[in-house]
């Protein structure tokens, strides 16, 4: 049953996401996965997001390594390859997600070069010793419980040489309200619209988020209704190599101690 957008004050981590059920419909789930295109094409912004805090740091003369973390049905991890190839950029990506549901279907997609998928946790990839050059997830920080979020941070700063950027949806009364409006015609075979609010109803604020990050990360707020946690490595293109910081000038408070 939805909640009215006014009950947004706290988070409601006692939601649960219909898709994450083990024994979720597998028609709808297969519906969920195939349109999670339009919805990042939306309002998860992902391009927005690469031209802003991913493009500026590929090179040329290298080949550049990018990790998607819960990478779900691969859409954000096949437009990434997508766009770095069209600019010109030779890159390994890597998508990961626990879930064999989600894994299946991302491997079932069209081969593109440079792109692989793996069923893993990032814990898995960090104790191995892997590093990548940019790291990013989407919508994944609200799923996660308290230890779980530190030790994805924890996974993301290990294995990081350059960036990440975590991106997730800000709670709002409004974009519950937007959300839950839009969707209703269009989504109404599959988990997205449900799942949706219910996602929105466990997100963070951006105060909140900032509150949680830690020492080194910033949360920067990106229009309409999304945060991205952001932590630059000591790599070439970090804020400690770059004079002038935040390259869209979006960066919201530093967090504490940062």
């Amino acid at each position: 049953m939805a909640v009215w957008p006014g009950r947004l004050v706290r988070r409601d981590t006692d939601a649960t996401e219909l898709m994450d059920d083990p024994g979720a419909d597998p028609h709808l789930l297969e519906r969920t996965y195939d349109q999670f295109h339009l919805i990042n094409t939306v309002i998860g912004r992902w391009r927005l997001t690469y031209r802003s805090w991913i493009r500026p740091l590929l090179r040329r003369e290298a080949v550049n390594s990018i990790l998607d973390i819960g990478c779900g049905g691969g859409d954000v991890t096949r437009a990434l390859a997508r766009w770095a190839l069209l600019d010109g950029f030779a890159c390994s990506i890597l998508g990961i997600d626990p879930d064999e549901r989600a894994f299946d279907h991302a491997a079932r997609k069209p081969a593109m070069p440079g792109l692989a998928y793996r069923r893993a946790y990032s814990g898995e990839l960090a104790a191995a010793g892997h590093r990548f050059d940019v790291i990013i997830s989407n919508h994944m920080l609200h799923h996660l419980n308290g230890d779980e979020l530190d030790g994805l941070l924890a996974d993301s700063e290990r294995m990081c040489r350059m960036r990440v950027v975590h991106a997730d949806l800000q709670r709002s009364p409004v974009a519950y309200a937007l959300f839950s409006t839009a969707t209703w015609p269009v989504f109404r075979r599959s988990f997205i619209r449900a799942d949706g609010l219910t996602s929105l109803r466990r997100s963070y604020t951006t105060a909140e988020l900032s509150a949680l990050a830690p020492h080194g990360w910033q949360v920067a707020h990106q229009r309409p209704y999304r945060n991205l946690l952001i932590f630059d490595g000591p790599g070439p293109g970090g804020v400690a190599d770059r004079a002038g910081g935040d390259p869209t000038g979006q960066a919201g408070r530093a967090a504490p101690g940062g």
